[in-house]
């Protein structure tokens, strides 16, 4: 007769491996369509690489993908930056005001994009900026440093402080103990919180609507400008290459992370 614990196994196999099919059969479902012959991306008519030759000559979306960058790799520098500074700061100091520090991180985690992106808007109205790609930054980096600071928090947890004071006591001042012992140890968790911030920035829809310029687009945006009259087979193109690429640096990255452990 089959045990309680054999039956919960099974459950959590099934749940587990539905929850990967809602997320992945849409991803394998884009990829497919980037080889459609047709020019609706809902409609299967055959098979073609066309889009794949034709999406250099796409100015408008290659530009989009190219502010997208832009944006996300600097939000995802100053915001893995500062997150792992102000989660060194949390970790290892006890200051007046500590809670309510932390406090301010969680908010936006827990509010809305559309708030930072109004509350943005009318910052910049005031000072009477003009809007363009810079102007998205601030809010990305908003939205983004509190999932740095959260990540590496979590690896600072396990986070042994007699290392340092070895180091501390073998001459190494607080320079040397940072980037020799400090940083290796808490890499991974600063390589998956930048990897987090790239994410999301490179997804963010809500708040660069807000705070672009006027013809500039990054692209969420261009796609969401693009759906009302259909969404051309290129997006699914970009969206496959995006995919390729993310997948190989995960892999690139997992492994060398594995080799590093494996050699200390």
């Amino acid at each position: 007769m089959e045990s309680l614990r054999d039956r919960t196994k099974k459950i959590l196999f099934s749940f587990s491996l539905l929850v990967f099919l809602f997320f992945y059969i849409p991803i394998l479902f884009v990829i497919i369509f980037s080889f459609n012959d047709s020019k609706l991306g809902t409609v299967w008519t055959g098979f073609t690489l066309e889009w794949y030759t034709s999406i250099f000559e796409n100015s408008q979306l290659i530009g989009a993908t190219i502010n997208s960058l832009y944006i996300a790799i600097i939000a995802t520098l100053i915001s893995t930056v500062l997150g792992t500074l102000a989660a060194l700061a949390l970790h290892r100091y006890t200051f007046i005001g500590k809670k309510a520090v932390e406090f301010l991180f969680y908010i936006p985690v827990v509010i809305p994009d559309i708030v930072v992106a109004v509350a943005l808007l009318a910052i910049y109205g005031i000072l009477n900026m003009s809007l363009g790609l810079n102007t998205a930054i601030p809010g990305h980096v908003a939205i983004t440093i509190s999932y740095v600071m959260l990540v590496v928090l979590a690896r600072l947890s396990s986070f042994d402080n007699a290392l340092e004071e070895a180091a501390s006591d073998l001459g190494a001042n607080g320079w040397q103990t940072f980037w020799k012992v400090t940083f290796p140890l808490i890499f991974p968790g600063v390589l998956a919180g930048g990897l987090l911030a790239f994410t999301i920035s490179l997804d963010e829809f809500v708040i660069s609507f807000f705070t672009l310029g006027p013809g500039d687009n990054t692209l969420p945006v261009l796609v969401y400008s693009m759906v009302r009259l259909g969404v051309s087979p290129e997006v699914n193109v970009l969206s496959t290459f995006i995919i390729v690429i993310m997948v190989i640096a995960v892999l690139i990255i997992g492994l060398r992370m594995r080799k590093g452990g494996e050699a200390k």
